[in-house]
């Protein structure tokens, strides 16, 4: 999974439209290849819109200019930054039609395509709902943007200032609660609006006390000083903006969490699933039995060798889980595994490694409130200073006041260390984003193109190549992750058409999946109310890279070499399903043959 949170903050959504997942990686190296330079040229009137308008985005991605800087939400400024978009995309509409250039022409209609997504996002947004803007975690990540490991120790200080700003006391700023809760009032004035879901405001809620504490630690982590009258002024913004949002949007919410048909059209969109999601529950049905009946064998080779009294996989898995690694054992086994995968990958060719170590860490308590599962940080990419991606790993999702700790044991054993460095770190989503710093893709396709089913599909992807290779535990808790990921392709839509209930997903999910309470009340959450549609595309873009393997084995025969393959397969940045076929069809196979 990817972190969208550090690199498009929440007003970069409010504001800047059509960048839904777009803000995450930019190159900077063009290998000679004029048509890059030309493609970068038109992506760069995008950029700067998206820049002015989001300066966190600037921040995110290594501009120190920025760093001071925040972004103003209001309805004025939003409208400021449509106009200047509609005007960006009549330059490129206008721009394509003169383009001779085949892959200056894909990147345009990229960079036209992802915009007018987010103008019809933007219009239901506006027209029709009254969005729960969460200014707790609008305020988190604009700090974590800056206070990060990787930041040079000379930019953190910056950090002050924003947060001055976001508190309204800096000269011409006002408090962030103060204009959301204008926006939220201006919404709420309009008839006939939609309402968020009850649930979700309510679970939103319940986390924002850790991430407000977050703050504070981060402060104290990195031992910058002049911060401590501010964070005190904002921490009391924030409590009162969650209390007058309790007040004044709770009481009117939806007590259905399910999202508007049309809503949930366009969140599939941005996705990147353009099939609808009745068909995709079906094929995720057919691929869930398949998984149970591959686990089956493995499942028994642990029983047998285990003297265990039930080889059902479900009891085997458990019999896995009760092996916990806690404390400070949990980094050096995930250490020792990335290094055992390293092995597996240059022995039978996967891919190309890059000549650098890989970086795990645990994730704080105000991360996991925020973003609670294994996941990539990317690197900032517009100035990039040598800062690396980082797969970031949650334990316990922090309890809400007066609220028991709920113990995850997913993620803290042996076996499932495995598939989840394989999917987040080497080969995956690390290798993904690496490589297009060093190697160099064009903007468009980096940026515009980053499509949620294609990096999603390829963290499958690399679980699916290196799964042969473990160890038979590993093997079967890798199959287990695969079988969550069909769960999660049709639990997703048919609980956002009613025909499940968010207990029967639970049910399914700890019995079935054998995930623990904590992790399948997450998903669950995550399906029905953090992000309506996205766990459809780990399934979606898995099952078409699978496809595209098969064609292309079937194109070359014996001339097929899968070292290539993945290496050609990453080198075309962060590409939809069609673009990536189309590429490796037109460009690969000719030059393989």
């Amino acid at each position: 999974m990817i972190d969208l949170n550090k690199t498009i903050n929440a007003l970069a959504i409010l504001i800047v439209v059509s960048l839904p997942f777009a803000a995450q990686a930019q190159t900077n190296s063009t290998d000679g290849k004029e048509w890059i330079v030309k493609s970068n040229g038109y992506t760069k009137i995008l950029l700067d819109i998206d820049k002015k308008y989001s300066p966190e985005f600037g921040s995110s991605q290594g501009l120190a200019f920025y760093d001071t800087l925040i972004a103003v939400p209001t309805l004025a400024n939003e409208m400021a930054a449509r106009k200047d978009r509609l005007d960006a995309v009549a330059i490129l509409k206008e721009s394509k039609q003169k383009e001779t250039n085949l892959a200056v022409k894909q990147d345009l209609d990229i960079l036209i395509n992802q915009s007018e997504l987010g103008f019809r996002q933007d219009d239901f947004r506006l027209n029709k709902e009254v969005s729960f803007l969460n200014a707790t975690e609008t305020v988190f990540s604009g700090m974590q943007t800056l206070l990060d490991d990787q930041t040079p120790a000379e930019r953190r200080s910056a950090a002050v200032i924003r947060l001055r700003k976001y508190a309204g006391l800096e000269k011409g700023y006002q408090p962030i609660t103060a204009i959301l809760q204008q926006r939220t009032g201006e919404q709420m004035a309009k008839p006939d609006m939609i309402y968020p879901s009850r649930q979700k405001m309510q679970v939103i809620l319940s986390h924002n006390a850790s991430m407000v504490s977050g703050i504070e630690e981060l402060f104290k982590k990195y031992k910058l000083t002049g911060w401590e009258q501010s964070y005190a002024t904002i921490k009391k913004q924030l409590e009162d903006y969650d209390t007058w949002v309790t007040a004044n949007v709770l009481p009117k919410t939806r007590t259905d969490f399910r999202l508007p048909p049309e809503e949930y059209k366009l969140e599939l969109e941005g996705y990147g699933i353009d099939i609808p999601p009745a068909e995709i529950a079906k094929m995720a049905h057919a691929m869930f039995t398949d998984i149970q009946n591959q686990m089956k064998p493995l499942a028994e080779q642990i029983a047998k060798k285990n003297n265990l009294p039930s080889s059902d996989y479900r009891d085997v898995i458990k019999f896995l889980k009760k092996d916990q690694i806690i404390g400070d054992s949990i980094m050096p086994i995930y250490k020792r595994h990335l290094s055992d995968i390293e092995t597996i990958i240059q022995k039978h060719h996967l891919v190309t490694l890059p000549n650098r170590p890989a970086i795990i860490r645990l994730a704080s308590a105000a991360e996991t409130a925020q973003l609670p599962a294994p996941h990539m940080v990317p690197p900032p990419f517009l100035n990039n200073t040598g800062e690396r991606g980082v797969f970031v790993l949650p334990l316990n999702m922090p309890p809400a006041p007066g609220e028991k700790v709920d113990k995850y044991d997913d993620f803290t054993f042996d076996a499932a260390a495995w598939t989840i460095i394989a999917h987040e770190s080497r080969p995956g989503h690390e290798l993904q984003f690496d490589k297009m710093v060093e190697e160099g893709v064009s903007q468009a396709r980096a940026l515009y193109a980053f499509n949620s089913t294609n990096v999603e599909g390829w963290g499958l992807y690399s679980e699916y190549i290196t799964r042969p290779y473990m160890p038979v535990e590993g093997q079967l808790i890798s199959l287990d992750y695969r079988l969550l990921r069909a769960a999660r392709a049709f639990l997703d839509p048919e609980l956002q058409a009613g025909t499940i209930t968010q207990q029967q997903a639970l049910d399914l999910l700890m019995t079935d999946v054998v995930q623990s309470h904590a992790f399948a009340k997450q998903e669950v959450e995550r399906y029905s109310l953090r992000a309506p549609g996205q766990a459809n595309s780990y399934f979606y873009g898995f099952t078409k890279l699978v496809a595209l393997r098969k064609d292309t084995e079937k194109a070359l025969g014996d001339k097929f070499n899968q070292q290539r393959f993945h290496d050609f397969i990453l080198s075309q940045g962060i590409l939809p399903p069609a673009l990536i076929r189309e590429a490796v069809m037109g460009d690969f196979v000719p030059k393989e043959k």
